[in-house]
């Protein structure tokens, strides 16, 4: 396995027992880095120390994400200009925020049969009403209707 010593300096291929005893000459443990790599590399240095590192670096990874919310507009076939017009406001207010939202088309009874180009121009209208930039999904039909995912612009 390839070593490295605790001040980050390769000491070569050597074999696992001679690895071990060097870092027990210093007081230290050998720690297996990276398993897949060929050969192996494993550091020299104190255990806790390199769980203290792994956790920081996760700790700084998780502060850098965003959590992104899906709010949820519902809208109608009958639902009037002035409604969708309300909704797209909220809508743009989801996506100035960084949010995503998934736009529901829902369907009643004998609605759910309707040519899908008629369903899919009514979702058209409604983002049409939208101002704010934003990157869509496909349109998916599901046992209540139709819905879609749209996302601010990147």
């Amino acid at each position: 396995m390839r070593v490295i010593d605790q001040e980050g300096k390769n000491l070569g291929v050597l074999a696992t027992e001679e690895a071990l005893r060097l870092a027990r000459e210093v007081g230290m443990d050998l720690i297996e880095i990276s398993p897949a790599a060929s050969p192996p590399v494993a550091k020299i240095m104190d255990r806790g120390k390199y769980f203290y590192e792994q956790e920081k670096k996760r700790r700084a990874a998780a502060k850098k994400q965003k959590n992104v919310e899906i709010k949820s507009v519902r809208v109608g076939i009958g639902t009037s200009l002035h409604d969708l017009e309300l909704k797209a406001q909220q809508a743009d207010k989801f996506l100035k925020e960084g949010n995503k939202i998934k736009i529901d088309l829902s369907l009643r009874g004998r609605e759910k049969y309707l040519d899908k180009k008629f369903l899919e121009e009514r979702i058209e209208r409604f983002l049409r009403l939208i101002s704010h930039a934003f990157e869509k999904e496909p349109i998916k039909k599901g046992p209540r209707g139709l819905s879609l995912i749209i996302g601010p612009k990147k």
